[in-house]
């Protein structure tokens, strides 16, 4: 076995190997209940971690969180790896960091109003049509003066800038109505 190749399995006469260099970026790993997907996708990013390369996995019940501690021995495991025909393994830990939307028990996720975009903040704020509209020309007018979104407290002033200056804006963009605004900003008051 090379150093870069993943192991994926064995039946005793063979091993199945992934040459890394081959890898997609994308995989689907499917089975019923208690078949090994968990195992699966924890052996691949424990390999692809050996190799140095990130994996970023969404793990929302936490069961890829062992990836990070050294395993213990066990009669089943050994049973396996001669099965395999793997000689030379050893339990260990692989980096690892989690992240949480709230930054209570991880590393806070965190991202820019305009690296969200008009479409998934309309989403988020549950926008009417014509309301997303004027979100778009929010974004569209920040965009065409060089400016960035970066929090909630940008897109308030620009969304206020926006119904301030809509007759100027609307040659360009198109007829923006204050009450749309308004009801854009209250909606932001309930994501804060």
């Amino acid at each position: 076995m090379s150093e870069n190749t993943i192991l994926l399995g064995g039946n005793g006469e063979r091993q199945i190997l992934l040459d890394a260099a081959m890898a997609n970026r994308h995989g689907l790993i499917t089975g019923a209940t208690g078949t090994g997907k968990t195992v699966t996708l924890q052996v691949l990013a424990e390999s692809f971690s050996r190799l140095g390369v990130p994996v970023f996995a969404a793990d929302i019940k936490g069961d890829l969180s062992g990836v990070g501690t050294p395993g213990k021995p066990h009669p089943k495991i050994d049973e396996r790896l001669q099965y395999i025909g793997i000689e030379d393994f050893r339990f260990e830990g692989n980096p690892l960091l989690f992240w949480d939307v709230f930054g209570e028990q991880g590393h806070p996720l965190r991202t820019t109003v305009s690296e969200m975009g008009p479409v998934l903040f309309a989403n988020l704020l549950e926008l009417n049509e014509t309301q997303e509209g004027i979100l778009h020309i929010a974004f569209a007018v920040a965009d065409d003066e060089g400016l960035l979104l970066l929090d909630l407290k940008d897109l308030r002033s620009m969304l206020n800038w926006v119904a301030d200056n809509a007759k100027e804006l609307a040659r360009d963009y198109g007829r923006i109505s204050r009450a749309s605004v308004n009801a854009i900003l209250r909606r932001l008051l309930v994501l804060e």
